[in-house]
């Protein structure tokens, strides 16, 4: 390994009970295939609530974007390549990836942050197949948009159409990161003219939700059914549920409108439904929204090069890494944040 390489780093440690300590961990060398990565910025995530919680012995990290600084044998990215990783370790091979859906790899070998090491700490080794380069124009800290903002709310929209073409109104279960992204992205793929409920309990995050175009509905304050009705609309023809909670989800299907689909993108809770009136009788459907798939980058880099100010908004802290705890918990306790940025 190059001499410029350390042998070892200091990274965070999720100890558990809501706590981060560091430890020093081995640099990685990169075997065949494999990309060693300096981590710039990874984007916190309520997914990593359990990691926060309860601890793991792995790196966390899934939004993670930074510079080649080592390659393995059979690659062809050069070294000072910045760009993105994908969380899934998809095989490339099986029938899913060979048709696209590498977000559906029927013999993935991990995913990243997760069961691998991931983005918060200096070094990342992933294979070459699931990094994505990104041109220098853009910031690590931008790049890391086209994941979960752009590609989870992307893919959740394109959901949409595919269930519905002529869909004029949106509702969005929740103002948090992913409920943010999914409006940004209805408002860029769809249009701007599309209307997009949007619900939440926190005040700063539906003023958020207001600037990115959304028409906020405070559901501390007053029930879904009239929330919906003080923007002058009986139902809505599409929902996307990012809170995982079953009353949520429970109301959104009371609120669709015939032809309507439920999109479930918040993993959690679950749902109950009587068959007949709730999905036979109207045309409605209850449908899973899983991450995005990778051959939808190419398309968002472009729509973020193109709406880049506007997606830049979700982005609301930029923290150093000797920050991390304070950035997990104004995250989790706070609330009074968008997408938080660790920066390194």
């Amino acid at each position: 390994m190059s001499n410029t390489i350390p042998a070892t780093c200091r990274v965070p440690s999720f100890v558990g009970n809501k706590e981060i300590t560091f430890i020093e961990k081995t640099v990685p060398e990169p075997g065949p295939g494999q990309l060693l990565l300096r981590v710039h910025a990874n984007a916190l995530c309520g997914s990593e609530r359990p990691q926060f919680f309860e601890g793991t012995s792995v790196t966390p990290g899934h939004e993670a974007a930074g510079t080649v600084v080592a390659a393995g044998p059979g690659t062809h990215t050069p070294v000072g390549t910045t760009g993105a990783v994908f969380l899934m370790d998809f095989c490339g091979e099986c029938r899913s990836c060979r048709l696209g859906f590498t977000n559906q790899c029927l013999q993935k070998r991990g995913d990243m942050g997760f069961n691998r090491d991931g983005g918060y700490g200096q070094y990342e080794l992933v294979h070459e197949t699931i990094f994505f380069s990104v041109p220098d124009e853009f910031s690590s800290s931008e790049a890391t948009l086209l994941l979960d903002v752009m590609g989870t709310g992307g893919h959740a929209i394109e959901r949409c159409r595919l269930m519905r073409p002529d869909i004029e109104s949106l509702l969005v279960l929740g103002a948090g990161p992913i409920g943010l992204a999914v409006l940004a992205m209805a408002k860029i793929v769809i249009g701007p003219q599309l209307r997009v409920l949007i619900t939440d309990v926190v005040p700063y995050r539906l003023k958020l939700a207001e600037r990115l175009g959304g028409l906020p509905i405070n559901v501390g304050q007053t029930s879904l059914s009239a929330g919906i009705q003080s923007h002058e609309l009986a139902r809505v023809d599409m929902a996307v549920d990012t809170t995982g909670k079953q009353v949520a989800r429970q109301e959104a299907v009371d609120s669709l409108a015939q032809r309507g689909s439920l999109i479930c993108v918040g993993h959690g809770e679950g749902i109950a439904l009587k068959i007949s009136p709730d999905i036979i009788a109207p045309e409605r459907s209850i449908v899973g929204s899983e991450y995005f798939r990778y051959n939808e980058l190419p398309t968002n880099l472009q729509r973020l090069r193109e709406h880049r100010a506007y997606l830049a908004q979700i982005i609301t802290h930029r923290m150093g890494v000797d920050q991390i705890q304070q950035a997990f918990e104004a995250f989790f306790f706070g609330c009074e944040t968008g997408k938080v940025i660790i920066e390194q």
